[in-house]
């Protein structure tokens, strides 16, 4: 099958080759991929930006998201047989979606939502998930909480938004100009123009900031955030409550301890509570995620489409920072 692989970390083309189909083991399907979709880890992790929390093996097929057509089955597989047509982010330990076939845990998996098309769906599970663990799972979002959701233009802010104003909180986002009579459109009631306002100087009493920018603006938030509040980031730096959590060893808990010191002390100064998410693939989630998209409440957004071979340019386009919502990876173009 077709694949696009790098070698190394670091390697800034990921290289179009052929490489054997995934074998099946117990509890797998295998996955006819058409479509999948760029997200930020897929950089993060061509760059080696990862290696404390996730180890692989070179050389590495790339990508996380996907939608295709179950061709087979392993044992005991129960709730799947050849020919569903199915959605997933794979579990970070057998990533690999930039390519034609992919085996899969069918836990990771659910059913595609009938209404969309696979371009369509393959564009959901990761900022679907992230975002309904953030804001379900962590921050249990409750009608009339104010939440501030950073970046809503992006892949993970469109989302977000359609799931925060489903669950009643008075949404806040921050955004361009030229991208806010559309983040509007998607449910925000407030929006911050990063070029002219800085939020934390105009915002006050949340209850909750949705992070995905990291750095400054990370800090910043618990400048909003009331007392009780919670901080929910992507890019800030893992703690020793998430490494201990994901199972890792003593000696990476106490590293991370020690390189997350600073937000431990704005959450002791702040009343606030920090969490570091690193988004767990779950079929389950996901097809609460399919219930929605169905009765039409939350919308995927596609700002490009890119075909496998066409890898690099999506790639670049994504660093660009430009794209409004998703980028997604034609596999087979016959069927989207």
């Amino acid at each position: 099958m077709k694949a696009a692989v790098i070698n190394h970390y670091g390697q800034s083309i990921p290289k179009i080759t052929s490489v054997p189909i995934p074998q099946v083991g117990a509890g797998d399907i295998l996955v006819k991929i058409i479509a999948a979709s760029v997200n930020p880890i897929d950089l993060k992790t061509q760059a080696g930006q990862l290696k404390m929390l996730l180890h692989y093996q070179m050389p590495l097929i790339l990508g996380s998201d996907f939608a295709g057509i179950v061709v087979k089955v392993g044992k005991g597989v129960r709730h799947f047989q050849v020919g569903d047509q199915v959605y997933g982010r794979v579990p970070k330990d057998r990533i690999g979606t930039f390519a034609e076939y992919v085996a899969v845990d069918e836990t990771a998996v659910a059913m595609k939502p009938a209404n969309l098309t696979f371009a369509q769906a393959a564009a959901v599970p990761l900022v679907g998930l992230t975002s309904y663990q953030a804001l379900v799972d962590i921050m249990r979002i409750r009608p009339g909480d104010k939440v501030l959701i950073q970046a809503g233009s992006g892949g993970i802010g469109t989302v977000a938004i359609q799931l925060a104003k489903l669950k009643g909180a008075f949404v806040t986002t921050t955004t361009s100009a030229k991208n806010s009579d559309w983040v509007r459109q998607l449910g925000a009631d407030q929006i911050i123009d990063y070029h002219q306002e800085n939020f934390a100087e105009v915002l006050r009493d949340y209850d909750a900031v949705f992070d995905t920018l990291g750095g400054q603006a990370l800090a910043d938030a618990f400048r909003i955030v009331k007392p009780g509040g919670q901080v929910v980031s992507l890019s800030g730096m893992p703690d020793e409550r998430f490494a201990r959590a994901y199972g890792l060893p003593r000696w990476k808990q106490w590293l991370f301890r020690l390189a997350a010191r600073k937000f431990h002390r704005l959450e002791n100064q702040t009343g606030a509570r920090y969490h570091f998410l690193f988004m767990t693939p779950s079929g389950r989630e996901l097809t609460e995620l399919t219930s929605l998209i169905e009765q039409g409440k939350l919308h995927p957004v596609i700002d490009r489409q890119f075909s496998l071979t066409d890898i690099q340019a999506a790639f670049e386009y994504s660093r660009s920072h430009r794209a409004k919502g998703k980028i997604v990876i034609e596999v087979d173009t016959s069927k989207n």
